[in-house]
């Protein structure tokens, strides 16, 4: 039986300039950081949930071909891979506030959601990370709802 998610990986093009933001500004920890020799095994954590990691990953080999690493390099700069994370918080506007003051830009300011208040951000690779404070109680979506997020949704 699986019990858990253990790491989840999140393509990223610098692994240093990923722990600036992810640790910097994120508050992330690191939790490995090995030199396979090959490759830089690099996981982060939050303090909150230290069972739970990002592999902080550049496409390359050996994991991929340099051909498939190459697509996978592009369509992360252009933030097609989809959301690299969904964040959880207690207070999703102090925490815009305090991220907003170090300089990470939003792609969402936060918003009242039926689910709860969330903003959306991506990092410098152009993965797109949400944050969200969940809402109390059940969620009740309503046509208008889906109306204004159909609306909002990009051509496809």
């Amino acid at each position: 039986m699986l019990t858990s998610i253990a790491i989840t990986p999140v393509h990223v093009l610098d692994q240093q300039e990923a722990l600036d933001f992810y640790v910097g500004k994120l508050g992330f920890e690191v939790s490995a950081d090995v030199d396979m020799g090959f490759m830089r095994w690099l996981t982060i954590s939050l303090p909150s949930d230290p069972d739970r990691h990002l592999l902080l990953e550049v496409p390359a080999p050996p994991a991929l071909s340099e051909e498939s690493a190459a697509q996978v390099r592009d369509l992360l700069t252009k933030g097609a891979l989809g959301a690299a994370c969904i964040l959880n918080t207690d207070d999703c506007h102090a925490e815009y506030d305090r991220l907003a003051a170090l300089g990470v830009e939003f792609t969402e300011l936060p918003t009242q959601q039926p689910y709860g208040i969330d903003a959306a951000l991506r990092d410098p690779f152009g993965n797109h990370i949400r944050i969200t404070q969940p809402a109390t109680g059940p969620v009740e979506v309503t046509p208008e709802d889906i109306a204004r997020w159909s609306d909002e949704a990009p051509n496809r």
